[in-house]
């Protein structure tokens, strides 16, 4: 099984949204992130990178 972090905007240590990431949907402008324990996170933005092998991926947050 392949878990992610995914980090906003960034990949430092303080930029992590959510970690144990099982599956990212990208709808409409919000990217929808849902863990291990099926809890969701939905962000106004783009996925803008995601690397599978090393389990992280990035999500550009919208600007307000």
């Amino acid at each position: 099984m392949c878990l992610s972090t995914v980090y906003k905007n960034k990949l430092t240590p303080e930029a992590v949204m959510m970690k144990n990431v099982m599956r990212i949907e990208c709808r409409d402008g919000v990217v929808i992130l849902t863990d291990l324990m099926e809890r969701q996170m939905a962000v106004e933005g783009t996925l803008e990178m995601a690397n599978l092998v090393d389990g992280v991926a990035v999500v550009k947050e919208a600007a307000v």
